[in-house]
């Protein structure tokens, strides 16, 4: 039995196409929700790891109908059981050059390396694949793989050695140690910890004097700027952002990113006169 662990649904899907195509993958697919290198990592007393992360991502998407219940811990020690109840268990992860990966990796580790032999790591950094047009290419996230390419990438699994579990060990220590808003990725299995603001700059920077849809100036941040952190929580930045004064709010920002709009504070530039976002302020 293979466990094969991937973050998110979007890599998962290339991952489930390329198992049922190849016997020798055959096995679970383990679906990571949640993405790491956003939010606190360090517990109260009396508090779980999943109720941390869960009360995170409620504040994060407050206008969700479901309460949000973070439940990836509770799953991976599911697996962990599996593997000291199977011998023939192993645990598979998938590991993009993308923070949530490399994040999740030092967290998981900690759990799988307890099966020595048994946890091996599939990292595509670096590596070419091929996309449909018979082009070579180097993906940032294992969504971006096509299944038949996922399939060859199989002979790229390799065990974690002891030497890695002391090494890359220390790591996840120190993360939450530091408790920063963001781990941004800075090669290889290294992170860097930063505040939660960090990347504020770039949001204000598509703000004017004349209101905008949250959604619109989120959209513009991801697609110029490429931010690893997702719009749930660029979103929650903006809202922040304007509890300070520092932007503008309308609408109702407990509720989705198309039910608020903001701009910068004072002048009211007429919509056929505004200030192109490059010069804007």
């Amino acid at each position: 039995m293979i466990y094969h662990i991937v973050v998110g649904d979007i890599a998962a899907g290339p991952l489930k196409e390329a198992i049922s195509m190849e016997p020798e993958l055959k096995g679970e697919v383990l679906v990571l929700k949640d993405i790491l290198h956003v939010g606190p990592l360090q517990k109260q007393e009396g508090q779980s790891f999943s109720e941390l992360r869960s009360a995170y991502w409620q504040e994060v998407a407050p206008n969700v109908k479901e309460p949000i219940e973070v439940d990836d811990m509770e799953r991976l020690l599911e697996v962990s059981n599996v593997m000291y109840k199977d011998e023939e268990a192993v645990a598979w992860f998938w590991m993009a050059p993308w923070p949530a990966d490399v994040c999740a990796y030092h967290w998981m580790l900690r759990y799988l390396s307890k099966h020595p032999g048994r946890f091996y790591l599939l990292n595509i950094a670096g590596l070419p694949f091929l996309d449909e047009n018979g082009k070579v290419y180097y993906p940032k996230s294992i969504g971006e793989i096509l299944p038949k390419e996922l399939v060859k990438a199989r002979r790229l699994a390799r065990q974690v050695t002891p030497a890695e579990v002391e090494v890359d060990g220390e790591e996840w220590n120190k993360l939450v140690q530091e408790n920063e808003g963001i781990r941004v990725h800075e090669g290889g299995k290294k992170l860097l910890s930063k505040p939660a603001d960090h990347y504020d700059k770039q949001l204000v920077s598509f703000c004017s004097h004349q209101y905008q849809k949250a959604s619109r100036i989120v959209g513009q941040a991801l697609n110029k700027y490429k931010i690893p952190t997702g719009d749930l929580h660029l979103g929650w930045r903006l809202r922040k952002i304007a509890e300070t004064g520092a932007l503008l709010s309308q609408g109702d920002p407990a509720k989705t990113l198309k039910d608020f709009d903001v701009k910068l504070p004072g002048g009211d530039t007429p919509k056929d006169e505004a200030i192109p976002v490059e010069n804007a302020g």
